[in-house]
């Protein structure tokens, strides 16, 4: 897929909805339905252009961000949501309106291919294989509208944008249509695509992928028994069609460019890197900090809260007075024990916190996806800063800088950072820009569909196969973590509830940073249990007070497009 994206910089533009549309123009030296829509080449390069409305920051470019909207971020500025979690939002926030459009623009670009593709000189088993492609991505893009507004109104390859843009005025079509109409494609998908697809062609869309997507539509729905059936076919295999999914064995590499094309990526967006071929995400930019390439911003942090759920490496939840009597209730000993000195120069640590050896021995105990997501205090990072590799220091300290050696926080918050998809020094030369991290972003992987087919099982009475599913996920051999019910009290699973809670806690360190906690919390119907929740440096510091309520489950209808629409109608609970 990687030789598609320096064409995707030429035809994106043809497929947006903030372009005209007007694919029909002359003459000969402008791109148009008259000179394109000709052989395969025109037909993967729009195909490609699809698949490039993803990485827009207001379609999935940012979805690590929504952590911050859950127990397990913490954040500041617009990659952080951060109008959302104070409860400042409107229909008429810019963030609010800008994912309608760039997800219908989504839209568009997949109703453009199904609209042309007919007209292609290919074969009409190509044909087929592009339609349940463009089809596919039409439903990740409609899906997501769904989970953010709820119903929307359906617009299929009928609608010819060029000629009907401004007669788009169709009512809000309730959820269950909505989901209906993302089965239906997502089906279509299913028959259509291959299993796999060969090493030219790697990132597009496969049977496995739309399988696996819709079975999260209907688990979303509670739908469970529906929805295992269709996980079941990527995990069990009964067709015998070969997906040959399975965990990645180095939980650290899989957020790496060694794990971009690994067998436990089910979909995921194509990123590169590197001089003369910046097309990346901005997790490095946003997730990094002063001491990353590019000097970047941490605007997105993973929370306190998170930290904590890491358990030991026997399976035994964390608690801090453990390591430091008082811990927990002290926010002066809390301090006290990440605080450091620095010299007046701030060049160098004149006096290290008494607890520093303790925090040390402490996270080699825990949970080893720990320190592989999170940058920890007195831990140390591999950093670039005035154009060189910069072995930095991650102090608590007033007056740290990344060109002392020591790691910065954008915000002068005392908070974990992340590692997980953190550029390492320059990555050999592999990233060229911030703003362009070129690590594979998983939207799907198969970890997630093994919790979410446990899921599935712990609400249908399969408790036993449920906790097999989490077992596999705790024990990659990276991680290694004891089976649940292997003896200890503490790794006890046996009840619906007991099994729903270490679902909630696998899928918490397992998928951190991913951007699903958001979604998870609002199916599960938890999103209020962080209503008035302080949020905590580990210092003890109040950062924010979330305001959440509970027309939260669902964001307004952009304000914008209710005044062009009379036919929208709003969300319960916004104006």
């Amino acid at each position: 897929m990687k030789k598609y994206k320096v064409i995707l910089v030429v035809v994106a533009f043809l497929f947006g909805l903030n372009s005209c549309y007007d694919l029909d123009r002359y003459p000969y030296d402008q791109v148009s339905t008259g000179t394109f829509w000709k052989n395969e080449g025109h037909a993967k390069q729009a195909m490609m252009g699809v698949y490039n409305a993803m990485k827009d920051q207001n379609a999935f470019g940012i979805t690590f961000g929504l952590d911050c909207l859950s127990d397990i971020g913490v954040g500041y500025d617009d990659p952080s949501y951060i109008n959302m979690y104070l409860g400042t939002y409107t229909g008429r926030t810019g963030q609010v309106l800008n994912k309608w459009k760039m997800l219908y623009d989504g839209v568009i670009r997949s109703n453009t291919v199904l609209q042309n593709i007919q007209t292609v000189e290919i074969s009409d088993e190509l044909k087929a294989q592009y339609i349940g492609e463009a089809k596919f991505m039409r439903a990740l893009y409609y899906f997501s509208l769904m989970n953010f507004f709820g119903g929307v109104p359906l617009y299929d390859e009928s609608w010819e944008v060029d000629k009907s843009f401004n007669d788009m005025k169709e009512p809000r079509s309730t959820e269950e249509q909505t989901r209906e109409f993302i089965l239906n494609d997502l089906q279509v998908a299913i028959d259509a695509l291959p299993a796999k697809w060969d090493n030219a062609n790697y990132g597009r869309a496969t049977k496995g992928a739309a399988y696996a997507l819709k079975g999260k539509v209907l688990l979303y729905n509670n739908q469970f028994a529906d929805a295992a059936k269709n996980f079941e076919e990527i995990v069990n295999d009964p067709s015998g069609k070969g997906y040959g999914y399975k965990l990645y064995d180095s939980y650290e590499n899989l957020f790496k460019p060694e794990g971009d094309q690994s067998d436990e990526m089910i979909f995921a967006i194509q990123n590169a890197g590197g001089v003369g071929l910046d097309y990346g995400m901005p997790m490095t930019f946003y997730m990094g900090s002063r001491s990353s390439f590019g000097s970047c911003w941490n605007n997105v942090m993973p929370s306190t809260g998170l930290a904590d759920m890491y358990e030991y490496k026997d399976g035994k939840p964390f608690n801090w007075n453990d390591i430091v009597p008082g811990f927990n209730e002290n926010a002066e000993i809390k301090d006290k024990t990440f605080r450091a000195t620095l010299s007046d120069d701030k060049k160098t640590v004149t006096a290290y916190p008494e607890s520093k050896e303790k925090l040390l021995a402490m996270y080699e105990k825990r949970d080893s996806r720990m320190a592989v997501s999170l940058l920890l205090p007195y831990t140390e990072y591999k950093g670039w800063t005035a154009n060189k590799a910069n072995l930095c220091e991650f102090v608590v300290a007033i007056g740290t800088n990344e060109t002392n050696g020591f790691i910065r926080n954008n915000k002068q918050w005392d908070t974990y950072l992340w590692r997980k998809f953190v550029a390492e020094y320059d990555m050999d030369g592999g990233i060229n820009d911030r703003a362009h991290t070129p690590i594979n972003f998983p939207l799907i992987r198969y970890a997630d569909v093994l919790l979410m087919l446990a899921e599935c099982y712990n609400e249908t009475g399969k408790q036993a196969e449920a906790v097999a599913l989490i077992n596999q996920v705790r024990q990659r051999p990276s991680v290694n973590l004891p089976a649940l019910n292997s003896g200890p009290a503490w790794l006890q699973a046996n009840s619906k509830e007991q099994v729903f809670e270490r679902i909630k806690q696998e899928r918490a360190v397992e998928l951190a940073g991913e951007g699903h906690r958001f979604h998870d919390l609002r199916r599960w119907k938890l999103l209020l249990t962080l209503s008035n929740k302080d949020e905590l440096a580990f210092t003890g510091t109040r950062l924010f007070t979330r305001v959440v309520s509970e027309r939260d489950y669902l964001w307004p209808i952009p304000s914008a497009e209710i005044e062009k629409n009379d036919k929208l109608t709003q969300n319960p609970g916004w104006n």
